[in-house]
């Protein structure tokens, strides 16, 4: 994960030229306005508003065995040094925003500004690099570079300041909120199945997913994103098996399934950015997919919440991992904004993993340890950890219910499944889990694999 909370960078250049006299002229424009979000809570899915900074009274953490505390320990290094490296080996790609979270480069997204944000932006010397329509929300989705000798968070500033009611925000890269431990080999019987699996439909966007994994072989897989190439990938793979998965030895929700998979990543240093995901989204819109997974984290981010709360005006339940940077980290995003389906794992004993986030964000819990599902490469299978991995179960289980998007249909399933988590009533939301735990007999255990 790329949450860097231990990375305080701030960018500072100079303004020059057309650019300081833009700013200079903007200083005293009302501040940016704030996004409106919809005035039902969840985006009248019927869940719970959100979202602030969890409830310090209701995090009250047990004590961890030796084994726990290693893993907590050995993830969250995990994350920070991946987190370093990403910066340190990309850094003609990727930038850090003031807060510290990555970014692309000289990089400024729009959410259909207006003509006068647009003016202003090639007043100040910003280059259009791209400009995708997006019908399917009703929008359209502006890239703009930062020239030399002008920081992006200046750049945006003075955006925001033009056009107060516009959308404009770094281009933030999201990533997978899992790790991968080592192989699982040998033979045996795992998961459950779903009745009349076959004919679930389940977006999914994420890395690659590698068609050629013998769990796929009685899926239908689409594919959107890399100029039609597969590029397969470990993540990607791992959470698509959880949903349409199937083979002797290993079993997904909704195995035989259509999965409409969404590649954001291409195997880029930029891969997984905010507009990438609101591409992605507007495909699985146009193709009319009810229910879709994003085992993504990443920072709060303009653009991306405004594709998200126009997916769930129209119907669509979009679940999303809570991330695992521990109980008291800052919310994550997609999880965290209003109407997503945030997802925490737990492990055999149903007790919450360690790592996992808590908060008012998490509405359901699955299965995110001492589980096995498939890898790219050898070997096939591969022991897996994380909110990334719970989250594909729950979407996969909300799928069977809502096969298009359709609103009341949305609340219904999510009734359906928090009735499963034996909680009908949708009452006690627990910070820790939700509602409740749902789709514990489809955790392929690692001694079926030995």
């Amino acid at each position: 994960m790329l949450y860097l909370r231990h990375f305080h960078i701030v960018l500072r250049s100079c303004c020059h030229g057309a650019w300081l006299a833009l700013a200079l002229a903007l200083a005293s424009a009302p501040a940016a306005a704030q996004l409106q979000l919809p005035n039902l809570p969840g985006g009248g899915l019927g869940l719970p508003g959100r979202i602030g900074p969890p409830d310090a009274s209701l995090l009250r953490e047990r004590l961890l065995n030796t084994s726990e505390l290693t893993d907590r320990i050995r993830l969250d290094q995990l994350r920070l040094t991946q987190a370093a490296d990403l910066l340190r080996r990309y850094p003609a790609a990727l930038e850090a925003d003031p807060r510290g979270f990555p970014a692309v480069r000289r990089s400024i997204v729009a959410w259909s500004p207006s003509p006068a944000g647009v003016a202003a932006a090639r007043a100040a010397g910003l280059t259009l690099v791209s400009e995708e329509r997006l019908p399917e929300l009703d929008q359209a989705v502006l890239t703009f570079r930062v020239p030399e000798g002008v920081s992006t968070a200046d750049a945006l500033a003075a955006l925001r300041a033009a056009d107060p009611d516009g959308v404009y925000d770094f281009d933030h890269i999201y990533t997978g909120s899992g790790a991968e431990g080592g192989g699982a080999r040998g033979a045996g019987g795992a998961g459950g199945s779903a009745g009349a699996a076959g004919a679930v439909r389940v977006g999914l966007v994420d890395s690659g997913v590698d068609g050629r994994h013998p769990v796929f072989a009685d899926a239908s897989i689409r594919r959107w994103g890399c100029d039609g190439k597969e590029i397969p990938a470990a993540h990607g793979t791992a959470v698509a098996a959880l949903m349409v998965g199937r083979s002797d030895r290993f079993s997904g929700v909704a195995p035989g399934g259509a999965l409409y998979a969404a590649d954001i990543y291409c195997d880029q240093a930029t891969g997984g950015a905010a507009s990438q995901i609101a591409g992605a989204l507007a495909w699985l819109a146009r193709e009319q997919v009810g229910v879709i997974n994003l085992s993504l984290v990443g920072p709060p981010n303009q653009l991306l919440e405004r594709a998200v709360s126009a997916m769930i005006k129209r119907g669509h339940l979009l679940v999303a991992a809570v991330g695992n940077d521990g109980p008291a980290a800052p919310p994550l995003y997609p999880a965290s904004y209003p109407g997503v389906v945030g997802v925490t794992g737990v492990d055999a004993r149903r007790r919450p993993l360690p790592e996992a986030a808590r908060g008012p964000q998490v509405l359901f819990a699955a299965p995110g340890s001492q589980m096995v599902t498939a890898a790219v490469g050898a070997p096939p299978y591969r022991v897996v950890r994380g909110t990334s991995f719970a989250s594909p179960i729950v979407a996969a289980l909300l799928a069977g219910s809502l096969p298009r998007p359709d609103l009341a249909a949305a609340r219904a399933a999510l009734g359906r499944l928090a009735g499963m988590a034996g909680n009908p009533e949708m009452r006690d939301l627990s910070n820790a889990t939700g509602y409740g735990v749902v789709g514990e007999s489809f955790r392929a255990e690692p001694s079926a694999f030995r």
